[in-house]
């Protein structure tokens, strides 16, 4: 149920990097009144980018409901939860970085309570969302932009 979300990623990579509406949307997260100034539509860019988030969450929510064949109104707190943390572990604005904090997120949440069974803690796995935001809480202390981010310089 997850091949949607595989060919998803690359169509979101292009959609940002790659057409007009992509450019007026960083434009616009950048410096809205600059943006504005350029005549780039801010209202019409916010709603897209709200429908494209909308449109990508919507499809990981049935792709996850259809895995695990579950629907509840609380269903996505969790990975939505997760998401977030990946994404910080990336780096927040960076695709790549998402990515790349999600495999990081995974396996770490599969080898450290692997490894801590095999070292005799049995109920290791139960702890795997702690060991998630224990990840987090460091990745936040040595590297605060995320594994991809770039410190930006704010100008007074």
């Amino acid at each position: 149920a997850g091949e949607p979300l595989v060919v998803l990623t690359p169509v979101l990579w292009w959609l940002v990097k790659r057409t007009r509406a992509g450019k007026a949307m960083r434009a616009v997260s950048e410096d809205m009144a600059a943006a504005q100034l350029r005549g780039i539509p801010i209202d019409r860019t916010v709603s897209l980018t709200f429908f494209v988030g909308g449109f990508l969450a919507g499809t990981a929510g049935v792709a996850y409901c259809a895995t695990y064949g579950v629907v509840f109104p609380l269903v996505g707190y969790l990975p939505g939860l997760k998401a977030f943390v990946a994404a910080v572990i990336g780096g927040i604005g960076s695709i790549p970085g998402a990515i790349l904090g999600g495999l990081v997120l995974g396996l770490a949440e599969s080898v450290f309570p692997y490894v801590l069974q095999q070292a005799g803690w049995t109920s290791a796995f139960a702890w795997k969302d702690a060991i998630a935001f224990a990840l987090l809480i460091v990745i936040l202390v040595v590297k605060p932009t995320g594994l991809l981010g770039r410190a930006v310089r704010e100008k007074v």
